[in-house]
Formats: C-alpha cells, sequence, structure tokens
C-alpha cells in the first residue's frame, strides 16, 4: 500500500478545481444574460418612461383612453408604464377591463398613488406590478355602490367583487385577505405589521405608511420623479400621455347622468317639433341632443356607422308616419329603430335601457304640457278644416229668395207638405208648416229661410 506525497495531492486537487471552474464559466455567462433581461441594464437609454393619468370617475370613457395609451406605450417600446392614479372609483365592469389591460401589458406597470384610490381605483391598482404611495394618499374602501351612493347588500354582487380583488392581489403576491377586507364589512382582518385589527363591520383603508407596511405598497414617493428614480429609470426620457379634447368631451358625454339628459332633450325636442312644428328651435335642439349621445359614443368606440344610420331611418319613419297614414306601421318600425340605435350605441345593453327609459318617461311629460300650451300650433290643425263660410263674409251656399216674402201663389201639387206653387210664372219648390194643402188652393209666403220657403193657405192669414 502505497501513500501519495503531500506535495502531489495539493497538486491534484489544485488542477480539479481549476478544471471545474471552466467548466462553471459558460453556464455563469449565460445565467448573467439572462438575469439582465429583467434590469433596467438592458433595456435602452431611449426607451421612455409613460405617464398615464387615472383620474376622476373610472367609466368607460377612461377605459378607451387607457387603452389607447398601452397601445402608443408599446408602439414606443417603453421602458415602464407609471398609472397616476387619483380617482374616488366608478364603475365595476369599466375597472374589470382595465384590470385586463395592466396584467395582460407587455410593458411592466406601476402604480402611482398621490390622492386616493378608492373602491374601483384600489383594483387597478392592485393590478399593477407594483405600488408607490404619495404623502397624504389612501388606499382601499372599495365597497360596491349605486348610481346614489348607498352601499349595495347584495350578496352576489359583493361576492363577485371580493373574489376579482383576491385575484388581483394574488397575482402581485400581496395578501388576499386585506383586499377582500376593503369589499366585504363582514370579513374583519388583522394586520400584524402595524398591531391593528379592523374588525368586522368596518372596510380597509390603507395610508401610505401602512400600506408600505403591510406589503400592499412597495414604496412611498413623494413625486413622480422619486417614483422614476425608484425604478431605475432616472436617465431614460418621461412621456406624459392625457386625454384629447375629443376624449375629455366623450367621457362627459357618457357618463349615465348625461347620457340620460340627452336623450331626454333629443326625444322631447323631436316630439315636439313633430306634433307642433313652426319653431324649429325644439327640433335643432333635440337633433343637437342625440348628436352629442352617438358622437360620445362613436368617440370612445361604442357606437359606429351602423347605429347613426339606424338612428337617421327611425326619424325618417316617424316623420312620414305623420303625413302618410299606414296604420301605424311605420310609427312601430321607427319607434324600434331609434331605440335599438340607441341600445346599440352603449357600451352596456342594461344601462342604455334604462337610461331610455328614464328620458322617455320625463319627455312624454314635456311634450304633453308643451302641446296643451300651444295646442293652438299643432300638426292636427292642418287636417281640421276650421274656417267659416258665413253671409256676413259674403259667401252663400244657395240663392237666397228674401225677395218672395208675402208674396201670393196657387198649388201645382199637393204640399205634403212639400211640394210646387206658382208665383206669378215661376215654379218653385216649398213647403208647409206641417198643414196639408190641397191643389188649386191659394197660398201666401211667410217665411224664407236660405233655400227654404214656407207657405200657408191665404185664408189663414190673418189681417
Amino acid at each position: 500500500m502505497s501513500i501519495a506525497k503531500p506535495g502531489s495531492l495539493l497538486f491534484r486537487l489544485a488542477f480539479l478545481l481549476l478544471l471545474t471552474v471552466l467548466l462553471l464559466m459558460p453556464l455563469a455567462a449565460v445565467y448573467a444574460a439572462d438575469s439582465a433581461k429583467g434590469t433596467t441594464a438592458s433595456v435602452p437609454l431611449s426607451a421612455p418612461v409613460v405617464v398615464i393619468p387615472v383620474h376622476q370617475t373610472v367609466e368607460t370613457g377612461l377605459q378607451r383612453f387607457l387603452e389607447r395609451a398601452f397601445k402608443e406605450a408599446e408602439e414606443a417600446h417603453a421602458m415602464y408604464i407609471i398609472l397616476d392614479i387619483d380617482t374616488l372609483g366608478g364603475r365595476v365592469d369599466s375597472a374589470e377591463e382595465i384590470g385586463k389591460l395592466i396584467v395582460n401589458s407587455k410593458i411592466p406597470t406601476i402604480a402611482y398613488v398621490h390622492g386616493r384610490a378608492v373602491s374601483a381605483g384600489s383594483y387597478i391598482a392592485l393590478n399593477a406590478n407594483k405600488i408607490a404611495m404619495g404623502p397624504g394618499s389612501t388606499m382601499g374602501a372599495a365597497a360596491v355602490v349605486d348610481a346614489s351612493g348607498s352601499e349595495i347588500d347584495n350578496v352576489k354582487v359583493i361576492s363577485h367583487w371580493a373574489s376579482q380583488m383576491r385575484s388581483a392581489a394574488e397575482l402581485r403576491g400581496r395578501d388576499p385577505l386585506i383586499a377582500e377586507a376593503m369589499v366585504d364589512k363582514n370579513v374583519g382582518v388583522e394586520l400584524k405589521a402595524i398591531n391593528k385589527t379592523v374588525p368586522k363591520g368596518q372596510l380597509v383603508s390603507l395610508t401610505a405608511d401602512d400600506a408600505v407596511k403591510v406589503g400592499y405598497a412597495e414604496t412611498k414617493a413623494a413625486d413622480l420623479n422619486e417614483v422614476v428614480r425608484f425604478i431605475g429609470a432616472a436617465e431614460h426620457p418621461v412621456i406624459h400621455l392625457n386625454p384629447s379634447a375629443a376624449e375629455k368631451l366623450s367621457r362627459f358625454l357618457t357618463q349615465p347622468v348625461v347620457a340620460t339628459l340627452l336623450l331626454f332633450i333629443g326625444i322631447a325636442g323631436i316630439v315636439i317639433e313633430l306634433f307642433v312644428p313652426g319653431f324649429g328651435i325644439p327640433g335643432i335642439i333635440g337633433l343637437l341632443g342625440f348628436g352629442l349621445y352617438f358622437f360620445g359614443h362613436y368617440i370612445v368606440g361604442f357606437a359606429g356607422v351602423e347605429e347613426i344610420a339606424l338612428f337617421i331611418i327611425g326619424v325618417v319613419l316617424l316623420i312620414i308616419e305623420i303625413f302618410v297614414s299606414s296604420f301605424g306601421i311605420l310609427g312601430i318600425l321607427g319607434i324600434i329603430s331609434l331605440f335599438s340605435s340607441v341600445v346599440m350605441a352603449a357600451y352596456s345593453t342594461k344601462q342604455a335601457a334604462l337610461n331610455l327609459m328614464i328620458a322617455s318617461v320625463l319627455a312624454i311629460i314635456v311634450v304633453i304640457i308643451f302641446i296643451r300650451i300651444f295646442k293652438h300650433r299643432g300638426v292636427w290643425n292642418r287636417f281640421i278644416l276650421k274656417d267659416k263660410l258665413t253671409a256676413e263674409q259674403g259667401y252663400t251656399s244657395s240663392t237666397t229668395r228674401s225677395d218672395l216674402l208675402g208674396k201670393s201663389g196657387v198649388a201645382l201639387t199637393p204640399l205634403r207638405p212639400a211640394g210646387v206653387v206658382a208665383v206669378g210664372e215661376e215654379r218653385i219648390d216649398v213647403v208647409t208648416s206641417g198643414e196639408f194643402i190641397a191643389v188649386n188652393k191659394p197660398v201666401v209666403v211667410v217665411l224664407v229661410e236660405g233655400s227654404r220657403i214656407v207657405v200657408r193657405e191665404a185664408h189663414e192669414i190673418v189681417h
């Protein structure tokens, strides 16, 4: 049995170590390259940071604007998207669509809550890859409310919205129970990181400090510049994408209250102009109301040429129905066309039907009042003969024989009570007051009323 020399053993170990290092170097290079893909170092300095505002109400107009902004950011090969959030929430369905847009984005996103991210705003923030909170900002209180601002206690609605909030939190590695407690008062949650318990009956709302401590925000930032530095983009250009004037107008016009008001103005104006013509102003205002309604929905991408054409067809059919009797067929088709175009142009069929119903009821009330005031100008007056052809105006329906009054004659036929008498050389159709007068009896004209000539026997006349 031989024993290796110590120097020889050390040499062999050094050789094996060197060989191992040489073999692992390519693998280390590959790992380093893969790791660099997720860092800002691998992004060209020309790649911009795109700032997109999420302000005011969350609704369909904001959704369309964000879709356009994300597309432009992708086309610009942006390094990061900063969602500048300050909103009290809005429509749940629009928030869900915006959430999908953020999750499916090829560009990483960070939500900068510099004011309030309440309700739907919280959901939008939770879908971002990261969250930064500004001084005095809050996030949470995501209860579902109706149009009047009252909380909805429908179990199915709350459960659905709570599950959406949970999913968004889980997707980004945040505590899902906190997100659920932002929606459902019956949850209750213990926030161990801040030594606080939110009991049942209350909704969770996090301040900037609390959000960072419980893991719902990665950092606090005094302004957008700090957010840019936080994501490692201090040397990258910053682009602010803002809604265009048309998009701002469309966001306003597509709000449920405004859309209902426009439909009311449109329906009332058109109906008043059709039934009480001559003013022109109601018709112009009505067309303007419908025009703004379709313009707003066209800009945000809900209405197309088909809906506008269907609306025009409906108006034409109603006009034809007024002047051409079709037993109501054209009128019914016109109403169906109008209502269908309005509903088809809207984002939500249910909401559009509700808006249309409210607008129609209000319009009917206004139209009835207007017609009662201006009934003398109604279109029905065109089909009623109102002129009277009186004798005072020089009109006569037949020749008046007042010259025969008091003249005598002879009955040429029996008067039963009508018959023919001779007055001089003239034969005249006459009547008696009801008595019978035989042939050849002398008569006297006692009354002349237009073409009606009344006679009596001559011996019955008292002198």
